[in-house]
């Protein structure tokens, strides 16, 4: 039997057929993450606040994030500050969290271990 694939190493789905998740199945997929990511009361949005030593990193790990989440066809809602950006995925096309925000995701906390 072979191992499952962790969530950094997947990509984002099409939204077609795929279906919103609810909060027992969003807090299941919270666990796969670095610590950190957050459910909101809705259990419509994860986020999580990224800090950095300056503007300078602040703005690298944007732009890397803004590259994967373009290849990914998947976007944040993005707030950033000279030292920190707030990261919030949901998938607006369902109104809820799906599969792609959990994707996302893991592959921003790569990033973040670099």
């Amino acid at each position: 039997m072979s191992e499952p694939i962790c969530l950094q190493q997947r990509h984002c789905l099409p939204y077609k057929g795929m279906t919103v998740l609810n909060r027992v199945e969003a807090q299941q997929r919270l666990v796969q993450l670095a610590s950190g990511w957050s459910v909101d009361d809705e259990a419509n949005v994860i986020h999580k606040l990224f800090q950095f030593k300056d503007f300078h990193h602040t703005m690298a790990f944007v732009n890397a994030l803004a590259w994967i989440a373009h290849r990914e066809n998947h976007h944040p809602d993005l707030e950033v500050s000279y030292a920190s950006c707030r990261v919030r995925f949901t998938t607006h096309a369902l109104g809820g969290l799906s599969e792609n925000d959990f994707i996302c995701a893991a592959m921003i906390d790569a990033l973040d271990a670099e």
